[in-house]
């Protein structure tokens, strides 16, 4: 099992895939890893030696921000934006779309489930018809 970055790699994935795992990694980032840490794509995690290992930590390492910090550096950017006021600080400060998506409709995943609004009715108009 090759863990790196905190983040143990499956077992039976190729590097190209397995390196996707981490967060911050994507399919390019990782075509340029192992291209730089000279490890074949189509290996097998299994398969990796303890030296290819070492490699691709000190080539994530060294150039890459991934898991902690990259989390860390992305949430102080929404708070920088939340505390100048900004529009978009705003929206982020009331749950809604940041990037423009209409509200009226959809919108579902950042307002949440709906809320149904009850009708209260009036103590005159009572459901019997007796008041």
């Amino acid at each position: 099992m090759a863990r790196i970055a905190g983040v143990d790699l499956p077992r039976e994935k190729r590097m190209d895939v397995a390196l996707t795992y981490i967060y911050g990694i994507g399919h390019p980032s990782a075509q340029r890893i192992l291209h730089a840490a000279e490890v074949a794509p189509e290996i097998r995690v299994k398969d990796l030696t303890e030296d290819q290992v070492n490699r691709l930590r000190r080539v994530i390492e060294g150039d890459y921000r991934i898991e902690g910090d990259l989390k860390r550096q992305v949430s102080m950017n929404v708070k920088r934006l939340m505390d100048i006021g900004c529009y978009r600080g705003l929206r982020h400060r009331r749950g809604l779309p940041v990037r423009g998506q209409r509200t009226s409709t959809n919108a579902r995943t950042r307002k949440g489930p709906r809320r149904t609004v009850g009708v209260k009715r009036s103590a005159k108009a009572s459901p019997t018809g007796k008041a």
